[in-house]
């Protein structure tokens, strides 16, 4: 088995386990009843840029790419669904995913029709991929500034840290062996947080050790 080889399959196991931190919060729907405390936004945001990525995948013929992302959108729509039949606001979450299909379909018209075939789709594509994944690893640094402030980590998820580290330095690496920087840069911002999400840990360990374990929340 060749460097490649190996690093796909790190990608794909890693990236699928980091996906798979959603089966808590599934969990806790099915057990309450309730998607009461779930947020659901970052179920429609992943989904939607497995989506993209999956294009990206197919044009590129990349099958770790297509893969990773096949199981990733499967596992989005199943928390969507399950949050839908849950939650108390259906109407709101309705309009919300409508709202990100309609983007879908505009973007991939967009794509498809006025963008030729070739390298200019597959940049444009993979550009637009990049800018998505890079503002949802960066997104949570407000919540991050909060937890400075406070010294309180029980909403950070030890686990999804864990996996979401090991899973950008496999995409970076991979990345690098095929020397597509719209696979390398969008996934280094991820090593960086994770590595911040470690060091809130460990700065404020003996603070929270009297308290309960780590909530599972997506931050």
């Amino acid at each position: 088995m060749d460097l490649l080889q190996l690093l796909s399959w790190a990608c794909i196991v890693f990236t699928v386990g980091m996906f798979s931190t959603g089966l808590t919060d599934l969990k806790k729907m099915r057990e309450s009843k309730s998607a009461d405390n779930i947020q659901f936004l970052p179920f429609l945001t992943t989904c939607l840029n497995n989506l993209g990525w999956l294009y990206y995948g197919i044009l590129k013929s990349d099958q770790t790419i297509v893969h990773v992302n096949v199981i990733g959108a499967l596992l989005q729509i199943l928390y969507i669904i399950v949050y839908l039949h849950y939650t108390k606001q259906k109407r709101l979450v309705m309009v919300q995913t409508l709202a990100a299909g309609m983007v879908l379909t505009c973007s991939w018209f967009y794509f498809t029709t006025f963008l030729p075939e070739g390298d200019t789709r597959l940049s444009q594509l993979g550009l637009t991929c990049s800018v998505v994944t890079v503002s949802m690893y960066l997104s949570p640094l407000t919540d991050l500034v909060k937890i400075v402030r406070s010294g309180d980590v029980q909403c950070l998820s030890f686990p999804l840290t864990v996996a979401t580290f090991f899973t950008s330095t496999s995409w970076v690496l991979y990345g690098l062996q095929l020397n597509d920087p719209y696979i390398v840069v969008p996934n280094t911002p991820g090593i960086f947080t994770s590595l911040i999400r470690f060091y809130l840990f460990w700065r404020f360990a003996a603070v929270n050790q009297s308290s309960p374990s780590f909530k599972s929340l997506q931050i």
